[in-house]
Protein backbone atom coordinates (compact mmCIF):
# COMPACT_ATOMS: atom_id res chain seq x y z
CA UNK A 1 0.00 0.00 0.00
CA UNK A 2 0.96 3.85 0.12
CA UNK A 3 1.17 6.81 2.13
CA UNK A 4 -1.69 8.43 3.58
CA UNK A 5 -3.45 10.33 1.24
CA UNK A 6 -2.91 13.45 3.06
CA UNK A 7 -4.32 17.16 2.45
CA UNK A 8 -4.96 19.41 -0.78
CA UNK A 9 -2.25 22.06 -0.84
CA UNK A 10 -4.19 24.59 0.85
CA UNK A 11 -6.79 24.46 -2.14
CA UNK A 12 -10.02 24.97 -2.19
CA UNK A 13 -12.42 22.29 -3.15
CA UNK A 14 -13.37 23.89 -6.53
CA UNK A 15 -11.81 22.41 -9.27
CA UNK A 16 -10.94 24.54 -11.30
CA UNK A 17 -9.03 26.37 -8.41
CA UNK A 18 -6.83 23.41 -8.75
CA UNK A 19 -6.36 23.20 -12.44
CA UNK A 20 -6.42 26.84 -13.49
CA UNK A 21 -3.49 29.40 -13.11
CA UNK A 22 -3.44 32.09 -10.78
CA UNK A 23 -5.23 35.20 -12.19
CA UNK A 24 -2.93 38.00 -12.81
CA UNK A 25 -2.58 41.15 -10.63
CA UNK A 26 -3.11 44.42 -11.85
CA UNK A 27 -5.69 46.49 -13.53
CA UNK A 28 -4.07 46.38 -17.38
CA UNK A 29 -3.26 42.48 -17.01
CA UNK A 30 -7.14 42.11 -16.05
CA UNK A 31 -8.29 44.30 -19.28
CA UNK A 32 -6.14 42.46 -21.43
CA UNK A 33 -6.87 39.37 -23.68
CA UNK A 34 -5.43 36.12 -21.68
CA UNK A 35 -4.68 34.15 -25.38
CA UNK A 36 -1.47 35.64 -27.24
CA UNK A 37 -3.50 35.79 -30.31
CA UNK A 38 -5.71 37.92 -28.59
CA UNK A 39 -3.53 40.34 -26.93
CA UNK A 40 -1.93 41.13 -30.21
CA UNK A 41 -5.64 42.02 -32.12
CA UNK A 42 -5.69 44.20 -29.28
CA UNK A 43 -2.77 46.02 -29.68
CA UNK A 44 -2.80 46.29 -32.85
CA UNK A 45 -6.42 47.37 -32.81
CA UNK A 46 -5.77 49.80 -30.62
CA UNK A 47 -2.29 51.25 -32.27
CA UNK A 48 -4.36 51.21 -35.65
CA UNK A 49 -7.21 53.17 -33.72
CA UNK A 50 -4.84 56.28 -32.19
CA UNK A 51 -3.09 56.30 -35.62
CA UNK A 52 -6.16 56.72 -37.31
CA UNK A 53 -7.85 59.38 -35.35
CA UNK A 54 -4.26 61.06 -35.19
CA UNK A 55 -4.33 61.40 -39.29
CA UNK A 56 -7.63 62.32 -39.13
CA UNK A 57 -7.25 65.32 -36.87
CA UNK A 58 -4.22 65.71 -39.30
CA UNK A 59 -6.27 66.00 -41.94
CA UNK A 60 -8.56 68.36 -40.57
CA UNK A 61 -6.12 70.67 -39.77
CA UNK A 62 -5.06 70.79 -42.79
CA UNK A 63 -8.58 70.59 -44.62
CA UNK A 64 -9.63 74.49 -43.94
CA UNK A 65 -6.14 75.94 -45.53
CA UNK A 66 -6.80 73.84 -48.65
CA UNK A 67 -10.23 74.41 -49.24
CA UNK A 68 -9.86 78.34 -48.46
CA UNK A 69 -6.45 78.17 -50.60
CA UNK A 70 -8.17 76.20 -53.56
CA UNK A 71 -11.07 77.85 -53.37
CA UNK A 72 -9.29 81.49 -53.17
CA UNK A 73 -7.14 80.77 -56.24
CA UNK A 74 -9.52 80.22 -58.89
CA UNK A 75 -11.41 83.76 -57.71
CA UNK A 76 -8.00 85.48 -57.44
CA UNK A 77 -7.48 84.23 -61.15
CA UNK A 78 -10.56 85.42 -62.32
CA UNK A 79 -10.47 88.81 -60.36
CA UNK A 80 -6.50 89.31 -61.60
CA UNK A 81 -7.51 88.57 -65.38
CA UNK A 82 -10.63 91.10 -65.24
CA UNK A 83 -7.92 93.75 -63.97
CA UNK A 84 -5.52 93.21 -66.67
CA UNK A 85 -8.47 93.20 -69.17
CA UNK A 86 -9.71 96.89 -67.82
CA UNK A 87 -6.53 98.36 -67.51
CA UNK A 88 -6.27 97.96 -71.08
CA UNK A 89 -9.22 99.44 -72.40
CA UNK A 90 -10.36 103.27 -72.60
CA UNK A 91 -13.63 104.00 -70.35
CA UNK A 92 -16.21 103.91 -72.91
CA UNK A 93 -14.96 99.94 -73.61
CA UNK A 94 -14.81 99.61 -70.13
CA UNK A 95 -18.54 100.06 -69.20
CA UNK A 96 -19.60 97.93 -71.95
CA UNK A 97 -17.33 95.20 -70.42
CA UNK A 98 -18.13 95.33 -66.81
CA UNK A 99 -21.82 95.03 -68.04
CA UNK A 100 -20.74 91.69 -69.61
CA UNK A 101 -18.79 90.52 -66.59
CA UNK A 102 -21.00 91.88 -64.04
CA UNK A 103 -22.85 88.21 -64.03
CA UNK A 104 -23.32 86.91 -60.12
CA UNK A 105 -21.37 85.39 -58.24
CA UNK A 106 -18.97 87.75 -59.00
CA UNK A 107 -20.89 91.41 -59.11
CA UNK A 108 -18.49 94.10 -60.91
CA UNK A 109 -18.17 97.82 -60.42
CA UNK A 110 -16.64 100.39 -61.34
CA UNK A 111 -15.45 103.50 -58.94
CA UNK A 112 -13.91 106.59 -58.77
CA UNK A 113 -12.89 106.14 -55.50
CA UNK A 114 -12.25 103.32 -53.03
CA UNK A 115 -15.41 102.01 -50.89
CA UNK A 116 -15.26 103.02 -47.05
CA UNK A 117 -15.03 99.68 -45.41
CA UNK A 118 -18.63 99.10 -43.36
CA UNK A 119 -18.51 99.28 -39.68
CA UNK A 120 -19.02 95.26 -39.36
CA UNK A 121 -16.48 94.53 -41.78
CA UNK A 122 -13.27 92.43 -41.05
CA UNK A 123 -11.16 95.33 -43.17
CA UNK A 124 -9.00 92.48 -44.29
CA UNK A 125 -8.22 91.06 -41.07
CA UNK A 126 -9.36 87.59 -40.92
CA UNK A 127 -6.83 84.93 -41.85
CA UNK A 128 -8.96 83.81 -45.56
CA UNK A 129 -9.19 87.97 -46.60
CA UNK A 130 -4.85 87.99 -45.96
CA UNK A 131 -4.50 85.21 -47.98
CA UNK A 132 -6.89 86.43 -51.01
CA UNK A 133 -4.86 89.74 -51.16
CA UNK A 134 -1.60 87.94 -50.93
CA UNK A 135 -2.74 85.72 -54.01
CA UNK A 136 -4.06 88.51 -55.85
CA UNK A 137 -1.55 90.54 -55.43
CA UNK A 138 1.46 87.62 -56.55
CA UNK A 139 -0.88 87.07 -59.66
CA UNK A 140 -0.87 91.31 -60.74
CA UNK A 141 2.38 91.32 -60.39
CA UNK A 142 2.77 94.86 -59.34
CA UNK A 143 2.58 97.10 -56.55
CA UNK A 144 -0.81 98.73 -57.03
CA UNK A 145 -2.93 98.74 -53.84
CA UNK A 146 -5.84 95.81 -53.16
CA UNK A 147 -8.07 96.18 -50.51
CA UNK A 148 -10.07 93.04 -49.32
CA UNK A 149 -12.09 92.97 -46.67
CA UNK A 150 -15.41 90.66 -45.45
CA UNK A 151 -18.96 92.19 -45.06
CA UNK A 152 -21.90 90.51 -44.16
CA UNK A 153 -24.48 89.91 -47.35
CA UNK A 154 -27.04 92.83 -46.17
CA UNK A 155 -24.66 94.94 -46.10
CA UNK A 156 -25.40 98.05 -49.43
CA UNK A 157 -22.09 99.49 -50.97
CA UNK A 158 -20.59 102.46 -49.42
CA UNK A 159 -20.73 104.49 -52.28
CA UNK A 160 -21.55 103.26 -55.45
CA UNK A 161 -19.93 104.08 -58.91
CA UNK A 162 -21.75 104.84 -62.34
CA UNK A 163 -21.85 101.22 -62.82
CA UNK A 164 -23.09 99.77 -59.87
CA UNK A 165 -25.88 101.72 -60.31
CA UNK A 166 -26.91 99.47 -63.33
CA UNK A 167 -25.32 99.02 -66.45
CA UNK A 168 -26.65 97.11 -69.11
CA UNK A 169 -30.56 95.40 -69.00
CA UNK A 170 -29.67 92.52 -67.39
CA UNK A 171 -28.28 94.00 -63.96
CA UNK A 172 -30.90 96.36 -61.69
CA UNK A 173 -29.75 98.41 -58.67
CA UNK A 174 -30.81 96.17 -56.23
CA UNK A 175 -29.18 93.10 -57.51
CA UNK A 176 -26.10 95.63 -58.26
CA UNK A 177 -26.11 97.37 -55.02
CA UNK A 178 -28.17 97.36 -51.68
CA UNK A 179 -29.58 93.87 -52.11
CA UNK A 180 -26.75 91.50 -52.46
CA UNK A 181 -28.32 89.49 -49.86
CA UNK A 182 -30.45 87.95 -52.53
CA UNK A 183 -27.44 86.34 -54.03
CA UNK A 184 -25.22 85.40 -50.96
CA UNK A 185 -27.58 85.92 -47.70
CA UNK A 186 -29.81 82.95 -48.41
CA UNK A 187 -27.00 80.66 -47.13
CA UNK A 188 -25.75 83.36 -44.21
CA UNK A 189 -22.37 83.93 -46.02
CA UNK A 190 -20.04 86.74 -46.06
CA UNK A 191 -19.31 88.87 -49.11
CA UNK A 192 -16.01 89.01 -50.07
CA UNK A 193 -15.28 92.50 -50.97
CA UNK A 194 -12.57 93.63 -53.30
CA UNK A 195 -11.30 96.32 -54.90
CA UNK A 196 -8.00 96.70 -57.24
CA UNK A 197 -6.95 100.52 -58.28
CA UNK A 198 -6.60 100.44 -62.17
CA UNK A 199 -3.39 102.15 -63.95
CA UNK A 200 -5.85 104.99 -64.52
CA UNK A 201 -6.87 105.76 -60.87
CA UNK A 202 -10.43 104.07 -60.45
CA UNK A 203 -11.03 101.63 -58.72
CA UNK A 204 -12.59 98.38 -59.77
CA UNK A 205 -14.64 96.57 -56.78
CA UNK A 206 -15.71 92.47 -57.17
CA UNK A 207 -18.37 92.06 -54.68
CA UNK A 208 -18.45 87.84 -54.65
CA UNK A 209 -19.28 85.29 -51.80
CA UNK A 210 -16.77 84.83 -48.94
CA UNK A 211 -14.49 81.37 -49.11
CA UNK A 212 -16.12 79.07 -46.63
CA UNK A 213 -15.94 75.54 -44.99
CA UNK A 214 -18.88 72.86 -46.13
CA UNK A 215 -21.19 72.89 -42.68
CA UNK A 216 -21.59 69.15 -42.58
CA UNK A 217 -18.66 67.05 -40.85
CA UNK A 218 -16.48 65.03 -43.41
CA UNK A 219 -18.34 62.33 -43.99
CA UNK A 220 -16.12 60.86 -46.92
CA UNK A 221 -12.38 61.45 -44.97
CA UNK A 222 -14.05 59.67 -42.63
CA UNK A 223 -15.25 56.45 -44.86
CA UNK A 224 -11.96 56.86 -46.31
CA UNK A 225 -9.67 56.31 -42.47
CA UNK A 226 -13.02 53.83 -41.55
CA UNK A 227 -11.96 51.98 -44.48
CA UNK A 228 -8.89 51.74 -44.07
CA UNK A 229 -8.95 51.21 -40.59
CA UNK A 230 -11.34 48.21 -41.76
CA UNK A 231 -8.90 46.24 -43.80
CA UNK A 232 -6.01 46.58 -42.15
CA UNK A 233 -7.22 45.20 -38.77
CA UNK A 234 -8.88 42.36 -41.47
CA UNK A 235 -5.38 42.17 -42.35
CA UNK A 236 -3.81 41.95 -39.13
CA UNK A 237 -6.32 39.73 -37.86
CA UNK A 238 -5.02 36.95 -40.23
CA UNK A 239 -2.04 37.49 -39.75
CA UNK A 240 -1.98 37.14 -36.12
CA UNK A 241 -4.10 34.24 -36.45
CA UNK A 242 -1.55 32.53 -38.93
CA UNK A 243 1.48 33.49 -36.87
CA UNK A 244 -0.20 31.93 -33.77
CA UNK A 245 -2.26 28.85 -35.11
CA UNK A 246 0.90 27.13 -34.89
CA UNK A 247 1.98 27.80 -31.15
CA UNK A 248 -1.94 26.72 -30.17
CA UNK A 249 -1.09 23.56 -32.36
CA UNK A 250 1.90 23.34 -30.16
CA UNK A 251 0.89 23.44 -26.48
CA UNK A 252 -2.05 20.80 -27.88
CA UNK A 253 0.69 18.37 -28.29
CA UNK A 254 2.37 19.21 -25.33
CA UNK A 255 -0.53 18.76 -23.33
CA UNK A 256 -1.59 15.47 -25.46
CA UNK A 257 2.19 13.96 -24.50
CA UNK A 258 1.01 13.77 -20.86
CA UNK A 259 -1.26 11.43 -21.65
CA UNK A 260 0.03 9.60 -24.66
CA UNK A 261 3.93 9.51 -25.76
CA UNK A 262 3.27 7.68 -28.30
CA UNK A 263 0.70 9.79 -30.36
CA UNK A 264 1.32 10.98 -33.98
CA UNK A 265 4.77 13.45 -34.37
CA UNK A 266 3.98 17.32 -35.15
CA UNK A 267 3.88 17.84 -38.87
CA UNK A 268 7.00 19.46 -39.94
CA UNK A 269 5.40 22.34 -41.99
CA UNK A 270 4.64 26.12 -42.05
CA UNK A 271 7.83 29.20 -41.80
CA UNK A 272 10.92 28.02 -41.18
CA UNK A 273 10.82 28.42 -36.92
CA UNK A 274 7.93 26.95 -36.89
CA UNK A 275 9.34 23.66 -38.44
CA UNK A 276 12.25 24.48 -36.15
CA UNK A 277 10.07 24.16 -33.36
CA UNK A 278 7.89 20.92 -34.86
CA UNK A 279 10.94 19.26 -35.52
CA UNK A 280 12.59 19.61 -31.89
CA UNK A 281 9.19 18.58 -30.24
CA UNK A 282 9.16 15.25 -32.23
CA UNK A 283 12.80 14.70 -31.27
CA UNK A 284 12.12 15.54 -27.52
CA UNK A 285 9.02 13.19 -27.83
CA UNK A 286 11.41 10.03 -29.82
CA UNK A 287 13.69 10.90 -27.38
CA UNK A 288 11.50 10.46 -24.35
CA UNK A 289 9.80 7.53 -25.57
CA UNK A 290 12.77 5.43 -26.18
CA UNK A 291 14.33 6.59 -22.76
CA UNK A 292 10.60 5.29 -21.01
CA UNK A 293 10.98 1.53 -23.15
CA UNK A 294 14.42 1.51 -21.74
CA UNK A 295 13.95 2.03 -18.37
CA UNK A 296 10.38 -0.24 -18.40
CA UNK A 297 12.32 -2.95 -20.24
CA UNK A 298 15.40 -2.80 -17.47
CA UNK A 299 13.04 -2.85 -14.86
CA UNK A 300 11.11 -5.45 -16.42
CA UNK A 301 14.18 -7.72 -16.13
CA UNK A 302 15.11 -6.90 -12.37
CA UNK A 303 11.41 -8.15 -11.72
CA UNK A 304 12.12 -11.31 -13.77
CA UNK A 305 15.33 -11.61 -12.52
CA UNK A 306 13.96 -11.19 -8.47
CA UNK A 307 11.42 -13.69 -9.37
CA UNK A 308 13.86 -16.86 -8.90
CA UNK A 309 15.76 -15.78 -5.60
CA UNK A 310 12.27 -15.07 -4.17
CA UNK A 311 10.52 -18.50 -5.23
CA UNK A 312 13.59 -20.22 -3.61
CA UNK A 313 13.60 -18.30 -0.30
CA UNK A 314 9.55 -18.69 -0.12
CA UNK A 315 10.52 -22.59 -0.61
CA UNK A 316 13.18 -22.72 1.93
CA UNK A 317 10.99 -20.51 4.44
CA UNK A 318 8.29 -23.65 3.94
CA UNK A 319 11.45 -26.20 5.79
CA UNK A 320 11.83 -23.46 8.62
CA UNK A 321 10.24 -25.48 11.53
CA UNK A 322 9.81 -22.52 13.82
CA UNK A 323 5.85 -21.11 12.47
CA UNK A 324 6.06 -17.70 13.40
CA UNK A 325 9.74 -17.23 12.07
CA UNK A 326 8.83 -19.17 8.67
CA UNK A 327 5.32 -16.29 9.34
CA UNK A 328 7.36 -13.04 8.57
CA UNK A 329 9.74 -14.89 6.55
CA UNK A 330 7.29 -14.87 4.39
CA UNK A 331 5.54 -11.76 5.09
CA UNK A 332 9.01 -9.87 3.62
CA UNK A 333 8.57 -11.64 0.77
CA UNK A 334 5.46 -11.20 0.25
CA UNK A 335 6.30 -7.22 0.70
CA UNK A 336 9.39 -7.73 -1.62
CA UNK A 337 7.04 -8.89 -4.32
CA UNK A 338 4.36 -6.26 -3.89
CA UNK A 339 6.63 -3.18 -3.90
CA UNK A 340 8.80 -5.11 -7.61
CA UNK A 341 5.16 -5.30 -9.01
CA UNK A 342 4.07 -1.80 -7.98
CA UNK A 343 7.26 -0.19 -8.76
CA UNK A 344 7.05 -2.19 -12.32
CA UNK A 345 3.70 -0.85 -12.37
CA UNK A 346 4.89 2.39 -12.11
CA UNK A 347 7.32 2.40 -14.36
CA UNK A 348 5.67 1.10 -17.12
CA UNK A 349 3.33 4.63 -16.86
CA UNK A 350 0.50 3.00 -15.61
CA UNK A 351 -1.48 2.96 -19.18
CA UNK A 352 -0.40 -0.12 -21.01
CA UNK A 353 -2.15 -0.31 -24.50
CA UNK A 354 -6.15 -0.60 -22.65
CA UNK A 355 -8.24 1.88 -24.68
CA UNK A 356 -10.84 4.41 -23.10
CA UNK A 357 -13.89 3.57 -22.78
CA UNK A 358 -17.06 4.72 -20.97
CA UNK A 359 -16.76 3.49 -17.64
CA UNK A 360 -19.84 3.07 -14.92
CA UNK A 361 -18.41 5.48 -12.35
CA UNK A 362 -21.19 4.02 -9.59
CA UNK A 363 -20.39 0.62 -10.35
CA UNK A 364 -16.68 0.48 -10.19
CA UNK A 365 -16.99 2.54 -6.61
CA UNK A 366 -19.41 0.15 -5.39
CA UNK A 367 -17.25 -2.78 -6.36
CA UNK A 368 -14.28 -1.39 -4.72
CA UNK A 369 -16.51 -0.36 -1.42
CA UNK A 370 -17.36 -3.94 -1.50
CA UNK A 371 -13.76 -5.28 -1.36
CA UNK A 372 -12.61 -3.10 1.30
CA UNK A 373 -16.32 -4.31 3.27
CA UNK A 374 -14.84 -8.03 2.65
CA UNK A 375 -11.82 -7.25 4.80
CA UNK A 376 -13.80 -5.83 7.57
CA UNK A 377 -13.50 -1.84 6.36
CA UNK A 378 -15.84 0.76 7.01
CA UNK A 379 -16.57 2.79 3.55
CA UNK A 380 -19.62 4.77 3.08
CA UNK A 381 -20.61 6.12 -0.31
CA UNK A 382 -22.28 9.42 -0.74
CA UNK A 383 -23.25 10.85 -4.34
CA UNK A 384 -23.64 9.24 -7.55
CA UNK A 385 -22.39 9.96 -11.10
CA UNK A 386 -25.18 11.19 -13.50
CA UNK A 387 -23.54 9.96 -16.34
CA UNK A 388 -20.63 7.19 -17.53
CA UNK A 389 -17.36 8.65 -17.50
CA UNK A 390 -14.62 7.96 -20.26
CA UNK A 391 -11.60 6.70 -19.40
CA UNK A 392 -9.47 3.29 -18.43
CA UNK A 393 -11.68 1.09 -16.09
CA UNK A 394 -8.22 -0.48 -14.34
CA UNK A 395 -6.44 2.50 -13.66
CA UNK A 396 -9.89 4.39 -12.76
CA UNK A 397 -9.90 1.65 -9.86
CA UNK A 398 -6.71 1.15 -8.98
CA UNK A 399 -7.11 5.30 -8.65
CA UNK A 400 -9.71 5.11 -5.90
CA UNK A 401 -8.32 1.95 -4.79
CA UNK A 402 -5.63 3.52 -3.47
CA UNK A 403 -7.17 6.68 -1.97
CA UNK A 404 -9.52 4.81 0.09
CA UNK A 405 -6.92 2.08 1.11
CA UNK A 406 -5.38 5.41 2.48
CA UNK A 407 -8.53 6.33 4.46
CA UNK A 408 -9.31 3.44 6.06
CA UNK A 409 -5.65 2.25 7.01
CA UNK A 410 -4.86 5.93 8.34
CA UNK A 411 -8.44 7.15 9.43
CA UNK A 412 -9.98 4.19 10.00
CA UNK A 413 -12.98 4.61 7.98
CA UNK A 414 -13.35 6.39 4.78
CA UNK A 415 -16.50 8.56 3.06
CA UNK A 416 -16.61 8.85 -0.64
CA UNK A 417 -18.71 11.99 -1.76
CA UNK A 418 -19.26 11.98 -5.62
CA UNK A 419 -20.08 15.56 -7.03
CA UNK A 420 -20.72 15.39 -11.02
CA UNK A 421 -20.92 18.40 -12.79
CA UNK A 422 -21.08 19.29 -16.55
CA UNK A 423 -17.41 20.35 -16.42
CA UNK A 424 -16.10 17.98 -13.57
CA UNK A 425 -16.57 14.83 -12.42
CA UNK A 426 -15.41 15.08 -8.32
CA UNK A 427 -14.43 12.44 -6.05
CA UNK A 428 -13.68 13.62 -3.09
CA UNK A 429 -12.24 10.43 -0.35
CA UNK A 430 -12.65 11.58 3.32
CA UNK A 431 -11.35 10.05 6.96
CA UNK A 432 -10.96 10.54 10.36
CA UNK A 433 -7.91 10.42 10.81
CA UNK A 434 -4.45 12.53 12.77
CA UNK A 435 -3.70 14.57 9.29
CA UNK A 436 -0.31 15.22 8.10
CA UNK A 437 1.87 18.42 8.24
CA UNK A 438 0.88 21.38 6.22
CA UNK A 439 4.60 21.01 4.83
CA UNK A 440 3.98 17.49 4.19
CA UNK A 441 1.78 18.47 1.55
CA UNK A 442 3.59 18.79 -1.64
CA UNK A 443 6.11 15.81 -0.36
CA UNK A 444 3.77 12.97 -0.21
CA UNK A 445 2.99 13.04 -3.92
CA UNK A 446 6.79 11.97 -4.35
CA UNK A 447 7.86 8.38 -5.72
CA UNK A 448 8.86 6.47 -2.62
CA UNK A 449 8.27 9.51 -0.01
CA UNK A 450 6.76 8.01 3.58
CA UNK A 451 6.24 10.03 6.26
CA UNK A 452 7.35 7.06 8.69
CA UNK A 453 10.80 6.34 9.12
CA UNK A 454 10.24 2.62 9.23
CA UNK A 455 10.18 0.50 6.93
CA UNK A 456 6.90 -1.44 8.29
CA UNK A 457 4.26 -2.07 5.62
CA UNK A 458 1.27 -1.81 7.71
CA UNK A 459 2.08 1.67 8.38
CA UNK A 460 4.81 2.77 5.74
CA UNK A 461 4.34 1.22 2.57
CA UNK A 462 6.03 1.21 -0.45
CA UNK A 463 5.33 4.96 -0.62
CA UNK A 464 4.09 4.67 -4.50
CA UNK A 465 0.07 4.64 -3.52
CA UNK A 466 -0.09 8.42 -3.99
CA UNK A 467 2.25 8.90 -6.67
CA UNK A 468 0.39 6.09 -8.71
CA UNK A 469 -2.68 7.73 -8.68
CA UNK A 470 -2.00 11.02 -8.90
CA UNK A 471 -0.37 9.99 -12.35
CA UNK A 472 -3.47 8.05 -13.17
CA UNK A 473 -5.46 10.97 -12.57
CA UNK A 474 -3.21 13.02 -15.18
CA UNK A 475 -3.01 10.35 -17.78
CA UNK A 476 -6.80 11.66 -17.34
CA UNK A 477 -6.25 14.76 -17.22
CA UNK A 478 -7.20 15.69 -14.04
CA UNK A 479 -5.61 15.45 -10.95
CA UNK A 480 -5.40 15.20 -7.11
CA UNK A 481 -5.54 17.95 -4.33
CA UNK A 482 -4.63 16.94 -0.59
CA UNK A 483 -6.02 19.08 2.85
CA UNK A 484 -6.53 18.91 5.99
CA UNK A 485 -10.23 19.09 6.72
CA UNK A 486 -11.08 22.25 8.68
CA UNK A 487 -13.69 19.72 11.05
CA UNK A 488 -10.52 17.10 11.35
CA UNK A 489 -9.58 13.83 9.40
CA UNK A 490 -8.20 14.21 5.42
CA UNK A 491 -9.41 14.64 2.63
CA UNK A 492 -8.40 13.95 -1.26
CA UNK A 493 -10.34 15.75 -4.11
CA UNK A 494 -9.83 13.33 -7.44
CA UNK A 495 -11.05 16.07 -10.24
CA UNK A 496 -11.32 14.54 -13.84
CA UNK A 497 -13.09 16.63 -16.64
CA UNK A 498 -15.80 15.71 -18.80
CA UNK A 499 -14.52 17.59 -21.72
CA UNK A 500 -10.54 16.82 -22.94
CA UNK A 501 -8.30 18.88 -21.25
CA UNK A 502 -10.88 20.21 -18.72
CA UNK A 503 -12.70 23.75 -19.30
Amino acid sequence: MSVPARAAEGASSSPTAAMQPCAQSGWLARLLPQSLFGRLVAVLGVGLLVAQLLSAAINLAERESLLLTSGGMQQAHRIADVVKLLDSMGPAERERIVAVLNVPPLVLSLNDAPTAPAASAGNGAGPPARMYRTMLRALLGDEREVRVETAPSTDPPATPGPGWGGVGPRHGPGMMGGDMSNMHGAHGANVLRTQVQLIDGRWARFDSEAPSLPDGPPWRLALTLAVLLIAVLALSYLAVRWVTRPLHVLATAADELGRDLRRPPLPEAGPLEIRRAARAFNTMQARLARFIEDRTRILAAMSHDLKTPITRMRLRAELLDDDETRRRFEADLDEMQSMVHETLDFMRGLGGSEVAQAVDVNALLESVQADQQAMGREVRLEGRARTPYVGVASLLRRCLANLIDNAVLYGGRARVEVDDGPAWLTVRVCDEGPGIPERELHNVFEPFYRLEASRNRATGGTGLGLTIARNIAQTHGGDISLRNHPDGGLEAVLTLPRAPGGT
